[in-house]
């Protein structure tokens, strides 16, 4: 299911997640082989994709 960014946090070992409108998180890391997302690196790029939509696979399951 489709949910939009609400917004960002840092966990305890410094990667960020974000905070979805439906209430569950996802880390949103760009040290990860397998994802490049840079924009997660400056508050401005962040704050640039508030409201961008993500699939939230907890909801998926419920």
């Amino acid at each position: 299911m489709q949910q939009p960014i609400v917004s960002f946090d840092l966990d305890n070992e410094n990667h960020w997640f974000d905070y979805l409108a439906c209430g569950h998180t996802q880390h949103v890391r760009h040290d990860l082989a397998w994802q490049n997302l840079p924009w997660v690196m400056t508050e401005e790029r962040r704050n640039g994709k508030l409201g961008m939509m993500l699939e939230c696979k907890l909801c998926d399951e419920l």
